[in-house]
């Protein structure tokens, strides 16, 4: 019999924790707010919004539930926005985190990044750090944050972390506005800077329930066009798909409404302290405040993830569900029914299949099947 390697015995470990329902990953929006008024945000608030801050966690709020969750087994941490560096305390919480051995991933817009927070980072580096770029031209980059100068302070933001070799990495959202911008930004970002690239051309409506954000979103066939015109990402979607692509719903996970890792590895938690699976899904949220996360984990998320499937519908047996990206969430924000099909999820998902060469296997009624 061959020795057991460490390798060996950190796989087997690393499996075993995957088994257990444990929160090894954790979202933290710090804020709302942000100086930025970009056209396709989901949840951007006022820099005044002077109840949005009220209701924000306080650093020895942070560092609390930063105490619990790490007694609780998370790992990987994202810290996001809104814009994270608005809050002057942020360094504080996020030092906190680092010093509990979080592995921290910062999402930010770059704009408010000076000497000071660079040298800061460098002492104190995240895991990574994830600034959008939103257009190759200044005209195209403001068009969509609104505010003009924004260009330039994000572009010295960027120069900033690279001078202090940070781990940075530079992605976009694909809109309306930069889709004619978008292999130029792409060559700026890799072939000038060197630095990691990757776009997502998906919008979500407000958590308000507005739908402005959707005036900016690209149509099913433009979004799949995108993937067809860059080889790289053709072959990511094509191993996403022999890994993922299969029936929904096994005899092991039963109906079960919830698929994803939310409130089975992962959890989200807003600038109010509200507790839930995920960003996206911010309603009958459980309250940090006023309870330990051990609880919410452990009560609230559990009878989230227990939730089953009430009807059915053509996802719960469509077997390239998980190219869509369907989800509860997603039903919410585009019609109010967390089970109910969203069209345009379904559209590019199809669309998607077709340019891979995967048949789709009759699931019910669904007018994007050929069938």
């Amino acid at each position: 019999m061959e020795a057991l390697t460490y390798s060996d015995f950190s796989l087997g470990l690393h499996q075993k924790m995957l088994d257990q329902r444990l929160p090894l990953e954790g979202t933290i929006e710090v804020t709302h707010r942000c100086p930025m008024k970009c056209v396709h945000c989901y949840n951007n608030l006022p820099i005044g919004d002077q109840e949005a801050q009220r209701k924000e966690l306080t650093v020895e709020e942070h560092c609390r539930i930063l105490d619990e969750i790490v007694k609780a087994g998370c790992l990987w941490l994202l810290y996001t926005g809104g814009e994270i560096f608005l809050r002057k305390d942020f360094l504080e919480i996020y030092t906190y985190g680092k010093r509990k051995g979080l592995l921290i991933t910062l999402f930010t817009n770059g704009i408010l990044i000076t000497p000071q927070i660079a040298d800061y980072l460098k002492k104190w580096p995240p895991f990574s750090i994830e600034v959008t770029l939103y257009g190759y031209t200044q005209k195209t980059y403001e068009s969509i944050t609104g505010l003009p100068g924004s260009y330039e302070r994000c572009l010295r933001g960027i120069r900033l972390l690279m001078e202090r070799g940070l781990p940075l990495k530079l992605k976009t959202v694909v809109l309306t506005l930069n889709h004619h911008e978008i292999w130029k930004i792409k060559h700026f970002v890799e072939e000038e800077l060197g630095l990691e690239f990757k776009f997502d051309a998906m919008v979500n409506p407000r958590l308000s329930g507005a739908r402005t954000p959707l005036e900016v979103r690209l149509k099913p066939e433009e979004i799949v066009e995108l993937d067809r015109l860059d080889p790289r990402r053709m072959a990511e979607w094509r191993r996403f798909s022999e890994k993922f692509t299969g029936p929904v719903h096994s005899l092991r996970h039963g109906e079960r409404l919830y698929q994803c890792g939310g409130g089975d590895r992962a959890f989200s938690l807003s600038p109010d302290g509200g507790l839930n699976v995920c960003a996206l899904s911010p309603a009958d949220a459980f309250n940090l405040r006023k309870s330990s996360f051990q609880k919410g984990w452990e009560e609230f998320l559990l009878k989230v993830r227990e939730k089953k499937v009430s009807r059915r519908t053509k996802c719960i047996s469509c077997e390239i569900k998980a190219m869509c990206g369907m989800c509860p969430a997603n039903g919410m924000l585009e019609s109010k029914d967390p089970e109910g099909p969203v069209d345009f999820l379904c559209q590019v998902a199809h669309l998607r299949a077709k340019a891979l060469g995967i048949q789709v296997e009759p699931h019910g009624k669904c007018e994007y099947c050929e069938e």
